[in-house]
């Protein structure tokens, strides 16, 4: 299984691969900028090649972009819809020049107008950014989400309607969060609820697109339409929910990050640790 975390960025973008090595992942995620901010600077091309060299040196096979939280492709709101069009297409340079696979997006916000005109918005902008970034080939991932307010994304239909819309479907792909889908109304607690959930994505958008798997507890209940991540086993969906993803057979060759709390500096340890416990 290729199994990582989110790492922070803080100090140099290359040490995020020192603090990954030393957890002994394969696998890992990170925000490449600021992510409440617009960019500020770009990564010089001697921090890309150290980036790279580290990478190599430590075995990491599978590296995991997260864009910002500011941008929203969804929006109705010509300023924000287009400083976001812009953002996307210089995240996807900056994850190509580090040689991430992945570059993982939420859906945006429809912002109350309607989810269809929001999903609408959405595609649109995507084959703008794909035909300013045509000889990249990053994957870029659509997350669920949890299905707060106005945020698309809580159904699959959603990334169904997407696929259909975007010109280039090679270069999209699916990132299941576990809490975000146990909050949006998937009982990952039941195999039955399991198997509907991976069935929903096989029937939607064919289950060869889900590429990463976001491994979450939840600190909300069950169709609570709340995100918040719990550590593995302490929160409502409990350590048999999460036993029972990481052997699900359909789901064993994905990439699986950690997303979970850092109140402690061995947090991450230990939530890794519930993982390789499954495994051995």
């Amino acid at each position: 299984m290729l199994l990582g975390v989110h790492v922070s960025i803080e100090g140099k973008i290359y040490e995020a691969l020192d603090k990954a090595h030393a957890l002994g992942c394969n696998a890992m995620q990170i925000f490449s900028r600021n992510p409440r901010q617009w960019r500020q600077l770009k990564l010089s091309q001697e921090d890309i090649e150290e980036f790279k060299r580290r990478r190599k040196l430590y075995g990491i096979k599978a590296v995991v972009v997260h864009t910002p939280y500011l941008i929203n492709l969804a929006s109705p709101y010509k300023i924000l819809y287009r400083k976001s069009i812009k953002a996307y297409v210089e995240d996807l340079n900056e994850a190509h020049q580090l040689g991430a696979e992945f570059l993982v997006t939420h859906m945006g916000s429809h912002s109350k107008t309607t989810e269809e005109a929001g999903i609408d918005r959405f595609a649109s902008a995507l084959n703008t950014i794909f035909e300013k970034t045509e000889q990249i080939r990053v994957k870029l991932l659509l997350e669920n989400t949890a299905g707060a307010g106005s945020w698309l994304g809580y159904n699959f239909r959603h990334h169904q309607m997407i696929f259909k819309r975007v010109k280039y479907k090679e270069r999209l792909g699916i990132c299941l969060d576990t809490a975000h889908a146990f909050a949006a109304g998937f009982d990952l607690r039941t195999k039955q609820g399991l198997n509907i959930l991976i069935e929903q994505i096989e029937q939607l958008v064919g289950l060869s697109n889900l590429e990463v798997i976001h491994l979450n507890d939840s600190r909300k209940d069950f169709s609570s339409r709340l995100d918040q991540h719990e550590h593995l086993g302490r929160g409502k969906l409990g350590m048999a929910a999460i036993r029972q993803i990481v052997k699900h057979p359909k789901l064993k060759n994905k990439v699986f990050i950690l997303e979970t709390p850092h109140k402690e500096l061995q947090d991450d340890a230990k939530n890794l640790a519930v993982v390789r416990n499954i495994l051995n």
